[in-house]
Formats: structure tokens, C-alpha cells, sequence
């Protein structure tokens, strides 16, 4: 997971931990869930339009 090992992690958690405070933890979390899910959703509909593509264009070619 990009080179980091759990020494790393655990100073990042802190980091993050101090900067925000535990209280905005869960929110931070939530959101972070959320933009993850939308951008899976927005490259599963890339991937569903880059698979249609080829077929328009041969249908156009005929």
C-alpha cells in the first residue's frame, strides 16, 4: 500500500487525530466514503461507455 508500513500509518492517524480532533473523525470518515463511492460510480459509467463506443462507430461505418 504505496510503501507504507505501519509506523507510517500510525504517525498519519496521529496527525490527522490532532488536526481534526475525534469528534470530526466520523464526519471525515463519511465524507471520504462518499467521494470514494462517487468516483467508483463515475468510472464504472466511463468503463460502460468506453465498452459501447466500438459498437456505434461500426454501425456509422456500414
Amino acid at each position: 500500500m504505496f510503501g507504507l508500513r505501519m509506523p507510517e500509518l500510525l504517525i498519519i492517524l496521529g496527525v490527522v487525530v490532532v488536526l481534526f480532533g475525534g469528534s470530526k473523525l466520523p464526519e471525515l470518515g463519511k465524507g471520504l466514503g462518499e467521494g470514494m463511492k462517487s468516483f467508483r460510480k463515475a468510472m464504472k459509467e466511463a468503463r460502460a461507455d468506453d465498452d459501447e463506443e466500438p459498437a456505434t462507430k461500426s454501425q456509422k461505418a456500414s
